[in-house]
């Protein structure tokens, strides 16, 4: 690809890697974990594992709950009666006698669980998180199979079938013999997600390495990798048709950047051309018609932004061109057509395919947790599931490294605040599944999932992952360019790395992002003068904006999304960046339906709601948001979380119940009332509420 040049090893799944290059050293690790082997094509590389730390700040206190509190409450989850998960590990390594319980994607939570905690463990060196993991880790290597395979429910089915068989009377005659099952075999149904728990098993394995310099898991990781290549030579249709949730596209990749091992490589490519070998396939799993023909986001969310990251992390392998070009026109449908204000992704919670049907009544084919048709966005029943927007977020990141192009970290960003956040509560042991739009106590059916936030939800994939996530938050926020450091995400938080041509580099970042949109960010470590450019994430919201270098304005030009500062730079140098945060009062495209006449509320990267316990009394249904409305940052604290509120004089109309009405004449009568909006992702912290981030506009 022209434009592009090869650097070494940039990112994994979810969390970015030691960068090295010929333009970067080795990064030095804290605990002596030596360089892994790759290339990708890509404009920027990821940082070291654990080169950044926050220093207080919005994400210093969010770290704070998820590594003292979030770890460890979800550990007691995965230990106790209800939970199970760990419970199938101890059975399957023959520690214990029992059968398995749970859903089959249960073993890929626990290894996405175990990812937080060695993200954690990299920072904080915790010997308590390490006992844990080794704990869970000895099980999971007893459980493996000599040829890397591992998924508990066939692993306990085998041993309980073996136990059966040799159980004999007294004449020793067998009397039992195990029925065994379609779901009991290895990949008897493709909805048992076992490349998709052996794809997180790779992840986890790699993280647990360069956090601990450990190779215990790291060496089931490869196992495992292993049996992906050899199943793929020997069975690659059947590999293909099993291929839900394909978390295990970016393992593999991943897995070829740390051993160099060009088998990864080659498999990884393999993933990818064997999709189109499916017969029958839906686009419910994007494999109705081969990937090099796809240029729409069409399906399970989930599953479609994993498979894009996964082509992503191809490209930057590869650089293929025909990759990109289907990326480039997904990520377009996706971002002017079907993602929702917050960045989430998955409108239906069931539907039927706009495309691979002849919509015939016994041929038409259902999509779940889907993208729909283009501006298909519902607000009470949107699905917009956490993985998913997880999902575009790793999309985005991918993207990002492989153009520098802001906008795609504008769309982390609003990811990481306003739909995978939201995914957590604020005191980091409760969780949502779905994130939908509107809350209202007034629908007249029940929703499949729990519209308050549980601490164990019957499908448990959306909390670790969402755990994981959030405590990787930091190694997303800076990339290096060619003589360059990209500014990617703004917070309280100290750099510190290595990096060929420049030296040891320590910066300091004090901010009260995204409160505040003043950011300094302090030289703190350099050995004598260099030359090198600063690159500093400019939001898609910001207008306007003010860069001083030790207390003087300069000269600065916008470069595809980013400030960019060239020049010489020693110790104590110090960049100031000033974004004025003013309140947007923001609509939607009038094809999207359920949003005509209304509007909704953002403050720098932050997406507001409107909740029941802040209006007084007034019924969500009954707010309009004058479009001049002048909103207040208020300090206020939720769950022991310091957040900004805004509060604004609206128009509260006076409306009589409408149980059993389905149409009347307008209502002119309405009152002002002062209110107070919260950030989208604080809402459901209070018990049960109600809900809205579209409110109808006044003029």
């Amino acid at each position: 690809m022209k434009g592009l040049r090869k650097l070494k090893h940039i990112l994994v799944f979810a969390l970015p890697l030691v960068c090295t290059s010929p333009l970067l050293t080795k990064a030095q690790p804290m605990s002596g974990i030596t360089d892994t082997h790759g290339s990708q094509y890509a404009v920027m590389t990821s940082t070291p594992l654990y080169s950044v730390t926050w220093d207080g700040g919005f994400w210093g206190e969010r770290f704070a709950v998820f590594s003292q509190t979030s770890l460890q409450s979800m550990w007691e989850t995965w230990q106790s009666k209800e939970g199970k998960g760990f419970n199938n590990f101890l059975i399957a390594s023959g520690e214990k006698e029992g059968e398995h319980h749970g859903p089959p994607f249960h073993d890929g939570d626990m290894y996405k669980w175990l990812e937080a905690v060695a993200a954690v463990y990299a920072i904080n060196k915790d010997p308590e998180l390490d006992k844990i993991m080794d704990r869970f880790i000895g099980c999971v290597v007893k459980a493996q199979r000599p040829d890397g395979y591992i998924h508990t429910p066939v692993i306990i089915a085998e041993l309980n079938k073996r136990k059966q068989a040799v159980a004999t009377d007294g004449d020793n005659t067998v009397v039992g013999t195990a029925v065994g099952t379609k779901d009991d075999a290895a990949f008897g149904n493709r909805l048992n997600f076992e490349t998709y728990n052996l794809g997180h098993l790779i992840t986890a394995g790699i993280i647990h390495k360069r956090a601990t310099g450990k190779t215990t898991l790291y060496e089931a990781a490869v196992k495992a990798g292993n049996f992906l290549y050899n199943f793929c030579q020997n069975a690659p249709e059947e590999l293909a048709g099993n291929a839900i949730c394909p978390s295990h596209y970016m393992a593999i990749a991943e897995l070829y950047r740390e051993t160099g091992d060009a088998r990864f490589l080659e498999l990884s490519k393999k993933f990818i051309d064997i999709r189109g070998m499916v017969e029958n396939g839906t686009d419910d799993n994007q494999d109705r018609i081969p990937f090099r023909e796809q240029y729409n986001a069409m399906g399970h969310s989930v599953r479609a932004n994993y498979l894009y990251a996964g082509v992503a992390d191809l490209f930057l392998e590869s650089g293929e061109g025909q990759l990109m070009k289907n990326l480039t026109s997904i990520w377009e449908d996706i971002v002017t057509r079907k993602m929702y204000i917050n960045g989430a992704c998955g409108a239906l919670y069931d539907g039927t395919s706009p495309d691979g049907t002849d919509y015939t009544p016994d041929n038409i084919q259902k999509v779940h947790q889907s993208y729909g048709r283009p501006y298909q966005l519902p607000h009470s029943t949107a699905h917009n599931e956490t993985c998913a927007n997880i999902g575009n977020m790793l999309f985005n990141w991918r993207l990002l490294l492989a153009t520098g192009d802001g906008k795609y970290a504008d769309i982390m960003e609003n990811c990481y605040y306003n739909s995978i956040l939201s995914g957590i509560s604020l005191d980091g042991e409760k969780y949502f599944y779905t994130n939908p739009l509107r809350m209202s106590d007034e629908l007249p059916y029940t929703l499949r999932w729990p519209k308050e936030r549980k601490k164990l939800i019957s499908c448990f994939c959306c909390p670790p992952n969402t755990l994981r996530t959030l405590c990787e938050t930091q190694n997303y926020a800076y990339s290096i360019g060619q003589n360059e450091i990209y500014v990617n995400l703004y917070g309280s938080n100290s750099f510190n790395t290595k990096i060929d041509g420049i030296g040891e580099l320590a910066i300091s970042q004090q901010t009260d992002y995204p409160w505040d949109g003043k950011i300094s960010i302090e030289i703190s470590k350099l050995k004598g003068k260099k030359n090198f450019t600063m690159k500093l994430r400019l939001p898609a919201w910001c207008e306007g904006y003010r860069v001083e270098k030790n207390g003087q304005t300069i000269q600065t030009r916008e470069d595809k999304g980013y400030i960019t500062i060239d020049g010489t730079w020693k110790k104590g140098d110090m960049l100031t960046l000033d974004m004025p945060m003013n309140t947007r009062i923001i609509e939607a495209n009038p094809l999207v339906e359920e949003s005509r006449g209304q509007v909704a509320v953002q403050r720098g990267p932050i997406v507001y709601c409107a909740e029941s316990q802040d209006l007084g009394g007034v019924d969500i249904d009954n707010i309009v948001i004058p479009l001049n409305t002048q909103f207040k940052p208020t300090e206020m604290t939720i769950e022991g979380s310091r957040i900004l509120a805004l509060e604004g004089e609206v128009i509260v109309r006076d409306e009589k119940s409408w149980s059993n009405t389905l149409y009347r004449d307008a209502s002119t009568s309405k009152q002002r009332k002062t209110i107070r909006l919260i950030p989208y992702y604080a809402w459901g912290n209070r018990g049960k509420s109600e809900m809205t981030v579209w409110m109808p506009v006044g003029y």
